[in-house]
């Protein structure tokens, strides 16, 4: 999670800002928050789209400027049946987590947390920045399919080296997850999956990839989708029976998620599940003190929210 006031996920009412079009099944505006620091934008989930492909939550944060010691300071805080994704455009964050790991993420690179059976973890300013320094980046979860809900719980850190990059005319891009353009990325996943970002130049052009669902969040410039305009700062949610070709107007940057449909989940709190049941203990046992501890903390955490009580069990 992005800041423990951001923690519980409620979905808004579809508004007039979305938009129909023939190659856009919808532009979701997201949800923004000002938490002093920073500010966060949340496009998923939405009161019309909950997920796309496997992907059930999608924050863009910053960009915003910190000094020496400051950044993104999130307290340990609990997971369940889903996996993190965070990659960084600028800065460094660093992470700790309940199964030991200890890693600083640095822009281009790949966090995925696998909470599985559950997972808790922290997000500190990372010691390294020793001078003014700009944060921007994108967090995101994605549901684990059911056969994996409750698998054991890991974490596993890519360096920007290791994301594999296409070249098109025009077009600078890189595969965080899955396999498009040509490169595969050897980001571990659990289900038909796409993550990947590009740099547009003014008048160039992309075509989209074969993908069952696709959505696309532009960062910067202009661009549309067989004409179509997507906004910047909005998640625009492809019609992939129509649409065929991404088209910059201006320089431009984008990141797409997408992959195959992987049914509905439950999503409260900081808890993701296709069964309701099972985030109903995992409120309980984060109440109760029940999850494991991260190596390296105080003992600080974010508390269960108030509108999450109605879980807990009589003791």
């Amino acid at each position: 999670m992005i800041d423990d006031r951001m923690s519980y996920t409620k979905c808004p009412d579809p508004t007039a800002e979305d938009a129909e079009c023939p190659s856009l099944i919808r532009v979701i505006t997201p949800k923004e928050k000002d938490l002093g620091e920073f500010s966060v934008r949340r496009a998923l989930p939405h009161g019309r789209t909950r997920s796309v492909g496997p992907w059930v939550f999608f924050d863009h944060f910053g960009p915003a400027q910190f000094g020496p010691g400051e950044g993104m300071n999130v307290r340990p805080h609990p997971h369940i049946n889903l996996a993190t994704v965070t990659y960084l455009f600028e800065g460094a964050i660093h992470h700790l987590d309940s199964v030991g790991s200890d890693a600083v993420i640095r822009p281009g690179a790949i966090n995925l947390m696998v909470a599985g059976n559950g997972i808790v973890h922290s997000e500190r300013p990372a010691k390294e920045m020793t001078e003014r320094y700009q944060m921007e980046g994108l967090q995101l979860w994605h549901a684990l399919p059911e056969s994996e809900e409750e698998r054991e719980p890991s974490f596993h850190h890519y360096p920007s080296e290791d994301i594999p990059t296409f070249k098109q005319e025009g077009v600078t891009g890189r595969v965080m997850m899955g396999e498009a353009f040509g490169v595969e990325s050897p980001v571990l996943t659990f289900h038909p999956t796409i993550y990947f970002e590009a740099s547009l130049t003014s008048g160039a052009s992309l075509d989209l990839p074969e993908v069952e669902e696709l959505a696309l969040y532009v960062t910067s410039g202009d661009v549309t989708v067989d004409g179509e305009p997507c906004p910047i700062q909005s998640l625009s949610l492809l019609d992939m029976k129509t649409a065929k070709q991404i088209h910059a107007d201006s320089d431009a940057r984008f990141a797409a998620i997408g992959g195959a449909p992987i049914g509905d989940r439950f999503i409260e709190w900081n808890f993701v599940s296709s069964r309701k049941e099972r985030i109903q203990q995992a409120a309980h046992d984060w109440k109760m003190g029940n999850f494991p501890d991260v190596p390296g903390e105080s003992g600080e955490f974010i508390p269960l929210p108030e509108i999450m009580e109605r879980y807990v069990k009589p003791s």
